[in-house]
């Protein structure tokens, strides 16, 4: 009998640590929910110890629509949101974080709750100014590095005729050696290309050779003028990066962990990682960086707030994805998640939402 109640004890025992286990590995309907998010403008603004932005109050409208309370966590970054939820340390995940097929391996995703994609940021040329960089790019890409070799051949070439014509003349500007007489017939050549000779050859073909090299070298520098005049006002005007394929080559910066880090290293281009995109923004205000790529709704409202006139975001969107909220694998909020923006779509309360926070940029 002692051991039928010492069984039926352990059997008890063991039948309420299980269920209570097994409580602990669900959420509770009633019980309040850990939201982590990071700051990251418009989608999530910290004013004081309140958040603000489109993250913030989408979630404040679903957790309504749930009938759930809740408080929030925040993380750095989104790879330390990933990792806080993973860990079962929060039960739900929102700022601007994109859905990825090497995400879903992991995670679960609400249905997309925004569409975005990838942009540039760069320094505002109209009040920028042209650095030793700028100089070097603008005679190293393009037609300029063939105008280069021409002025180069426009000097080789002539000198040498001019040396081998002259050097048998007795009145010969140049020595009959080699060294030093070609030296001086190259310098002679150089005032030649730049239609100036401070003496004329003595023989027949020297005189004929120094009349065409005036005539070329007038064409030449007239063209030569007109190429650096126009490639310096359109760098003026639009600057060195205007799209993705004006990356390479470039510094790049961008936030540690993100689609954008992934997107670049996966095009060759080596990003300096931040932890926060702000770092980036301030390392590019101190001429650390020539862009910022990141996503462009948060790209937008920077540079329609705090970056105005400082900064321009440029070149079309690319990289086209789609952000949602992360959940732990078998999370049992991700279809009352889903409902619930469903509803607020229909009923118009996401238009609300996305026209508050996104009308301005824009505009802008």
């Amino acid at each position: 009998m002692n051991f039928r109640l010492v069984g039926i004890v352990w059997g008890l025992f063991l039948y309420v640590m299980l269920g209570n286990g097994a409580l602990a590995q669900s959420t509770s309907p009633t019980s309040s929910l850990t939201v982590v998010n990071r700051v990251l403008p418009p989608f999530v603004i910290k004013e004081g110890d309140q958040y603000a932005g489109f993250s913030v109050d989408l979630w404040k409208a679903i957790a309504s629509e749930m009938g759930r309370d809740f408080q929030w966590k925040e993380a750095a970054n989104v790879k330390e949101i990933l990792a806080t939820v993973e860990s079962r340390q929060a039960d739900v995940g929102i700022a601007a974080i994109s859905i990825t097929s090497e995400r879903e391996q992991t995670f679960d995703f609400s249905q997309p709750m925004f569409e975005s994609g990838l942009q540039i940021l760069v320094p505002n040329r109209a009040s920028g100014s042209f650095g030793v960089r700028q100089v070097w790019d603008l005679f190293t890409t393009g037609a300029m590095p063939i105008l280069l070799a021409l002025m180069a051949a426009m000097i080789l070439v002539p000198g040498h005729i001019a040396w081998f014509a002259e050097r048998s003349h007795p009145d010969s500007l140049f020595r009959r050696s080699y060294f030093p007489g070609i030296f001086q017939a190259m310098w002679w050549a150089t005032g030649a290309a730049a239609g100036q000779q401070p003496d004329n050859p003595r023989s027949v073909p020297g005189r004929t050779l120094a009349a065409l090299s005036i005539l070329v070298s007038l064409f030449f520098l007239t063209y030569l003028q007109a190429t650096l005049t126009a490639a310096f006002t359109v760098r003026q005007l639009q600057g060195g990066i205007q799209g993705p394929d004006d990356l390479p080559g470039q510094r790049v910066g961008t936030s540690a962990g993100s689609t954008s880090a992934n997107y670049l290293k996966s095009h060759h281009i080596t990003p300096t990682e931040f932890q926060t995109v702000e770092q980036a923004y301030k390392a590019m205000e101190n001429r650390q960086l020539d862009a910022v790529v990141f996503d462009a709704p948060v790209l937008l409202y920077y540079s329609a707030t705090q970056g105005r006139g400082k900064v321009q975001v440029v070149g079309p969107i690319f990289n086209k994805e789609n952000y949602g909220i992360v959940f732990p694998p078998g999370s049992e909020l991700r279809k009352p998640v889903n409902s619930a923006l469903l509803k607020l779509r229909e009923n118009g309360t996401f238009d609300t939402l996305y026209n508050k926070w996104f009308s301005a940029v824009g505009n802008n």
